[in-house]
């Protein structure tokens, strides 16, 4: 898939406010400071589409973004470590899980995990709501480039393990580098396949 326009379209915290649109929608969603807006940028080729901040939990908004007239990108505030109150933090967790309850055109949600460290108990938490709640997901690994290639490997083979101990299987996944540009034709390509999909029914 190229990505030919990508323009922002609303940012709300309340999902009742979300665009009336039968459009696929595909969630980003990770621990602040993942990496997600630099990769959202990658992804669509623009280079400040998603707001990119040294300070996490900059994202504090449900944001849409129509991507090439045919689909929703959608930027979700990231959980854990953001710099806020408790309330606010409350506050808009609630909205990620109304968005994720109500929004029944979201078709796939990317859930993004650092690929440098060791399995986080609030990524593996998240994950485990996701199943139980049976939103389809994947995950993509970040900042592969920050890695030596064993390293890489050995990380993520230490989170399929992890999840291998309570899942039958682990979801898809893509390893990704905002830097590079690795795997942007995988993750477009897989959402490319879903829209055909979705538009064959």
């Amino acid at each position: 898939m190229k990505i030919k326009t990508a323009e922002f379209v609303v940012s709300n915290s309340d999902v009742e406010k979300c665009p009336e649109s039968s459009l696929p929608e595909y969630a980003f969603i990770g621990r602040s400071n993942v990496g997600k807006s630099s990769l959202i940028n990658m992804l669509t080729a623009r280079k400040s589409l998603a707001k990119t901040s040294g300070r996490p939990g900059k994202t504090q908004l449900i944001n849409h973004f129509l991507i090439n007239n045919t689909w929703h990108l959608v930027d979700l505030p990231g959980y854990g470590y953001a710099r806020v109150s408790k309330s606010t933090k409350k506050t808009f967790q609630k909205f990620i899980t109304q968005y994720f309850e109500k929004r029944r055109q979201m078709l796939c949600a990317f859930v993004l995990i650092d690929s440098r460290h060791e399995p986080q108990a609030i990524d593996m938490e998240f994950m485990e709501w996701m199943a139980e709640h049976q939103i389809p997901f994947c995950i993509i690994f970040t900042k592969a480039d920050k890695l030596k290639p064993k390293a890489l490997v050995r990380n993520i083979e230490h989170y399929k393990d992890r999840m291998l101990e309570t899942w039958e299987d682990i979801p898809r996944y893509f390893i990704t580098s905002a830097t590079s540009g690795l795997g942007q034709e995988e993750v477009l390509e897989y959402i490319e396949d879903i829209n055909s999909h979705f538009q064959g029914q």
